[in-house]
């Protein structure tokens, strides 16, 4: 009987490494998340990999110096930083970097979000954050995805196709609208709970 001999088996191969984070989203506290979450989710839609943290310009100023300082040479591309009240850490963050800076003002007890947005917006000369509106977590994502996009020809693609779901989807309920008659949408829309049907 001959003899049997075993096939050595290949190892398995090593999973494939995450690809290097292209944006930082950062936060001056974690009860800034659930305003910023949208912007991680807005760049997962389109494959971008981010680096999420909680660095604060007043209770960790050196740890937000060290990362906004190192932020470029370890291959970040841009930064979307939210805070809320004095939101100091978009500024900060941008004076330390050559980087983008996409600011988030985050929604306030006292002034429900307006001294955030005044204290991002009002940058000095020289030092500019792009800022969205109070609460804007998705549209900082997308921001960040078009500024990616400039360099990027497939993600650039994704942009348009984005773009023509937005369209698609407001001309179907004008189509739906139009036909239905105003009463009849409107109840349509209450009757699904849903206000964007």
């Amino acid at each position: 009987m001959p003899s049997i001999r075993a096939q050595p088996v290949a190892p398995p191969a090593p999973p494939e490494p995450s690809p290097a984070p292209r944006v930082a989203v950062v936060m001056g506290s974690d009860s800034d998340l659930p305003t910023l979450q949208p912007a991680v989710e807005m760049l997962e839609h389109f494959g971008v990999t981010c680096e999420v943290r909680v660095l604060s310009a007043h209770r960790t100023p050196l740890e937000m110096v060290a990362f906004a300082q190192g932020a470029a040479t370890k291959g970040l591309k841009v930064i979307i930083a939210g805070a809320g009240g004095a939101a100091h850490l978009p500024g900060m963050v941008a004076s330390l970097t050559p980087l983008p800076v996409i600011g988030v003002p985050v929604q306030s007890r006292a002034l429900s979000g307006v001294d955030s947005l005044h204290s991002i917006v009002q940058m000095p000369a020289g030092i500019p954050v792009a800022t969205v509106a109070i609460g804007g977590g998705a549209n900082a994502g997308l921001l960040a995805v078009q500024i990616l996009a400039t360099a990027d020809a497939a993600l650039a693609e994704a942009l348009l196709a984005y773009r023509q779901q937005l369209h698609d989807q407001v001309t179907g309920k004008d189509g739906r609208l139009t036909q239905l008659g105003s009463r009849a949408y409107l109840a349509a829309m209450q009757a699904s709970g849903d206000r964007q049907w």
